[in-house]
């Protein structure tokens, strides 16, 4: 039987480890292997469509990268297997653990279904690999040139820190 006092110590306990971020986000391309970018208007940049797994209400990486997915770009469809994961850091921020699934190739119905969230994203555009540093520098940009590598190659889940593949 738990007492009171075994709760709060344990609550105690949960309140004093690390603190650890979850994002979430899916990698969609078109037929020629274009990469779909977002335009957030909260932010300067592009970004993939995802955000932030509600983990406090239970939910999972690939459920929130779902959701976000639906949220933000109108389409509700099941994600494919988890290409990278990435452990990011950011000085001031807590770590975040970065979570990318394969969205599949869309067809142009699927395009020209593509429906913003208003109150968050200004824009979308297809970009070339080529081009994907230029739009989403740092960590971000790194992430997704290590999923294509998979996806072209078969191999498994990059394990990556900072975007840099360790695994």
């Amino acid at each position: 039987m738990t007492t009171t006092q075994d709760t709060q110590d344990f609550a105690g306990y949960v309140a004093s480890l690390p603190r650890v971020l979850a994002g979430a986000a899916a990698l969609f391309r078109d037929a020629r292997g274009r990469v779909l970018l977002v335009e957030p208007n909260y932010r300067e940049g592009w970004a993939l469509p995802g955000g932030t797994v509600e983990s406090d209400e239970g939910e999972s990486p690939r459920d929130g990268a779902r959701r976000e997915t639906a949220e933000e770009i109108g389409l509700d469809r099941p994600l494919g297997r988890l290409l990278a994961v990435d452990w990011v850091r950011t000085p001031g921020v807590p770590p975040l653990v970065a979570y990318l699934y394969d969205g599949g190739v869309l067809g142009e119905d699927e395009l020209r279904a593509i429906r913003l969230q208003e109150e968050e994203l200004l824009s979308w555009r297809l970009v070339e690999r080529e081009e994907i540093t230029a739009h989403l520098p740092g960590s971000l940009g790194r992430r997704v040139l290590a999923a294509l590598d998979v996806l072209a190659d078969g191999s498994g889940t990059a394990e990556l820190e900072d975007g840099r593949r360790v695994h």
